[in-house]
């Protein structure tokens, strides 16, 4: 357990990281295209300013929802 919560901050940091040298180095003008998904209950949900952007967060939603449904019927947690 103590190494999922070291990895997890590792993550954290790193992308913290990643955030601060991206406004660094500025890719000058660009386009920021944003999605955001889960589940609400059973019911997937999901916004994005990009269509098929959108459907590829309702899909990985899909397939989380699914695996977590599998593991449930496993016992696996």
């Amino acid at each position: 357990m103590e190494q999922l919560v070291t990895i997890g901050i590792v993550v954290v940091f790193a992308g913290i990281a990643l955030i601060i040298i991206g406004s660094l180095l500025g890719a000058g003008k660009g386009e920021a295209k944003v999605a955001v998904g889960g589940f609400i209950g059973p019911i997937p949900w999901g916004f994005a300013n990009d269509k098929p952007l959108l459907y590829a967060v309702i899909a990985i939603a899909m397939v989380v929802f699914v695996i977590s449904i599998i593991m449930a019927t496993q016992k696996l947690i």
